[in-house]
């Protein structure tokens, strides 16, 4: 009885272990992976990558209209109950025949306004456009998912400081209220202090519920599944200063950044649309070529085989079309004109884009080192509030200060500690901002 005590106890052992084993502890994610995931898996970057796969398309399409003839084959078969001719004699007959052809053409624009050039050209940038577009939405999703990590870190420090403070001000009442039983402290001072517990656990919840709230958000921008906890790293983010000039920012942003490609780009296709407009005016030159054979039978007479009809039926033709627009209700000149008014539009797009972007730029690099010293003043008062702080919690320990005049001084200091917090988390996401307009991606970061 006791060796199958022992042995159960070990198979249960076991089990627990393998169960233990199997049990995978949730990845904790840090900015990089919360972007890369997000890449991943946003609808936006599925959305655009099929249309970069349009784009691709289109530059096959052009390609071969602009390389290969077109090719095609048909044939038919039909029975005439009626009056037909007769192939080999010329004459009408009144018999039932069976009628089958077959052919074969190709044809070749040889000139048709430069329309296959610049459609070939047009593809093509619009390929890198689609590339670029890709790029600006993947920025895009990068600059969301890292304002919103670092709100969920930035609210997660602040729950543990409110806990923090919620577990010191509950010292203090239990301390308050055996001093009130001492006769060393006022009823009126142990009510005060508890108030201010009270204050501090509903800030603690509505920060919790704030916290939750933008973790929610980073994992809906993360397209991340609802079934499964997001855990992400809440450190604290290392800080390091950075000093850039505008001048240089900008002159990289204006030729490399993606919004000005794609306005540049979409210029270029506008004035080449416009030429071939132009070019469409002219008169067209086509190469065609092709071969035909027929078979044929009549109810009631001897025809050749089908193999011998096949072959001695079978004809060549070659063809050289020159078409000559005269008249086209002005259509053509109206699309001209439309292709001229869209020139203007990309034109002045791009002329918006690049004072657009070179302002962004700017105050991009403004706000980073404004950033910068707001941060630096802000860590100094959470220093000058923290040392404050301390003093404070030990006069009022001492009994030498008000429970009121203790708060106030907790009050200052809590806030010094979320300014520092913010300052940083802003002065990151600046700093983000002017790397990536120096080139540098904001998942490489």
């Amino acid at each position: 009885m006791d060796r199958k005590l022992f042995i159960s106890v070990c198979v249960a052992a076991i089990g627990l272990f393998a169960i233990n084993a199997g049990a995978q502890e949730p990845r904790v994610m840090n900015l990089h992976d919360c972007m890369e995931y997000a890449i991943s898996n946003s609808t936006k970057m599925r959305i655009q990558q099929a249309a970069v796969g349009d784009a691709q398309i289109d530059r096959r399409d052009a390609a071969l209209a602009l390389f290969t003839p077109q090719i095609s084959a048909n044939t038919y078969a039909y029975y005439n109950f009626g009056r037909s001719i007769d192939p080999q004699t010329n004459t009408y007959f009144n018999t039932t025949s069976f009628h089958n052809n077959y052919g074969v053409s190709a044809g070749y624009d040889l000139f048709d306004g430069f329309k296959a050039v610049n459609n070939y050209k047009i593809s093509k940038t619009g390929l890198l456009i689609a590339d670029s577009q890709e790029k600006q939405v993947e920025a895009d999703i990068c600059l969301a998912v890292m304002e919103a990590y670092y709100n969920v870190v930035y609210y997660k420090r602040l729950v543990d400081v409110y806990e923090e403070q919620v577990s010191v001000a509950e010292q203090a009442l239990v301390k308050a209220r055996r001093q009130e039983e001492l006769g060393q402290k006022g009823h009126a001072d142990v009510v005060q202090m508890e108030a201010d517990l009270a204050d501090r656990q509903y800030d603690l919840t509505n920060t919790r519920n704030m916290y939750e709230s933008q973790r929610m958000t980073l994992a809906d921008l993360m397209f991340w599944p609802l079934d499964e906890e997001l855990v992400i790293d809440t450190s604290m983010p290392v800080w390091q200063a950075e000093q850039g000039v505008a001048d240089e920012a900008v002159s990289f942003a204006l030729e490399h950044n993606p919004a000005v490609k794609i306005a540049s780009m979409q210029e270029l296709n506008a004035k080449r649309e416009l030429n071939t407009a132009k070019w469409q005016t002219l008169p067209s030159l086509g190469l065609y070529a092709g071969w035909s054979t027929s078979y044929y039978t009549y109810q009631g007479s001897q025809t050749a085989p089908f193999q011998a009809q096949f072959k001695n039926n079978g004809g060549e033709y070659v063809e050289v079309s020159l078409s000559i627009p005269i008249w086209n209700r002005m259509s053509k000149h109206s699309t001209i004109s439309r292709k001229q008014h869209a020139l203007e539009k990309a034109s002045a797009t791009l002329d918006q884009t690049l004072r657009d972007v070179e302002s962004e730029v700017r105050r991009a690099v403004q706000d980073r080192d404004g950033a910068a010293t707001a941060y630096r003043q802000a860590q100094r008062k959470a220093e000058v509030q923290e040392e404050a702080y301390t003093l404070n919690l030990k006069k009022l320990e001492q009994g030498l200060i008000s429970p009121l005049e203790f708060q106030t001084a907790n009050n200052n200091y809590l806030k010094a500690q979320a300014d520092e917090m913010d300052s940083l988390f802003k002065y990151l996401i600046k700093q983000a901002v002017v790397r990536y307009y120096n080139g540098v991606e904001y998942v490489n970061q």
